[in-house]
């Protein structure tokens, strides 16, 4: 696939020497814009293709991270000013989060990018998971791998290295990626949606009967006003269309309350 490498300034802080909070004095509005976004590097490369993607992000990563570790002195106003810089990645997927930092493909025994949990820890606890990994840990982890201090079989080393099985080479931090920000903004909208159909708010205890006819007003009304089609789950393009000012003007059609549908239209502004 296609794969863009480029970076935004997204904001600049100021620090008054001897203090410890730092100032804000620029943030980029538009972090995402093609405007703000400078392109260092374009390529068609497959991300499972580990050695082509370390040598051309290699001299990138070599360059960041000198430039983490030192600092630039200017003379701004006859007086030297010193800056540091600081890195944040995003716009990874999962299978570029994997590739990147050494751990086995998503078909891995080790499910996630975020913690050591296997596939059978993860399906016995669904909720409480905190976030484990680093790049550093990672680093570790693979110097292991590749030593096998302790003379380990095959099964009990990757017990050890926790599904590390590449050497890691540029740090991702997580973060959770836009489509997923508007899947799970739209499935919350749709909920509301769907109470506010019903009016809810008036503090009534609604069945399963009563909530499954708003979903179903609220579905046919999307398909007919918006050609939006029922989706058994939520995706991308569903929740682009949802998160619009045009989608909530056909869905106060059915809300009742004038007040009710002003607050709707207020909260899809925000």
């Amino acid at each position: 696939k296609a794969v863009r490498f480029s970076f935004a300034i997204m904001s600049v802080s100021v620090r008054v020497e001897g203090t410890e909070e730092a100032v804000t004095v620029f943030r980029e509005p538009k972090p995402n814009s093609e405007l703000s976004c400078k392109p260092l590097c374009l390529m068609f490369v497959d991300e499972s293709d580990h050695e082509t993607l370390t040598a051309i992000l290699g001299p990138l990563v070599a360059e960041r991270n000198a430039m983490k570790q030192s600092r630039l002195i200017l003379s701004l106003g006859g007086l030297p000013r010193s800056f540091s810089f600081e890195f944040r990645g995003t716009g990874y997927d999962e299978k570029m989060v994997r590739e990147l930092e050494g751990m086995e493909a998503s078909g891995s025994t080790y499910v996630c990018t975020l913690c050591d949990s296997t596939r059978a820890e993860a399906s016995r606890n669904m909720v409480l998971h905190s976030i484990t990994r680093n790049h550093g840990e990672n680093l570790e982890r693979y110097e292991m791998w590749r030593s096998n201090p302790f003379s380990e079989s095959a099964e009990e080393l990757r017990e050890r290295v926790k599904g590390i099985s590449a050497k890691p080479f540029l740090e991702t931090q997580p973060t959770l990626d836009a489509l997923h920000c508007d899947i799970g903004n739209a499935t919350e909208f749709y909920k509301i949606f769907q109470d506010e159909i019903g009016e809810v708010f008036r503090g009534t205890n609604p069945s399963r009967e009563e909530r499954r006819s708003w979903r179903t007003a609220l579905d046919k009304q999307l398909r007919k006003r918006m050609k939006l089609k029922p989706v058994m789950r939520m995706n991308g393009n569903y929740a682009r269309r949802l998160m619009t000012h045009d989608t909530v003007e056909v869905v106060c059609e059915l809300v009742p309350s004038e007040e009710r549908r002003e607050a709707l239209r207020e909260l899809m502004g925000l």
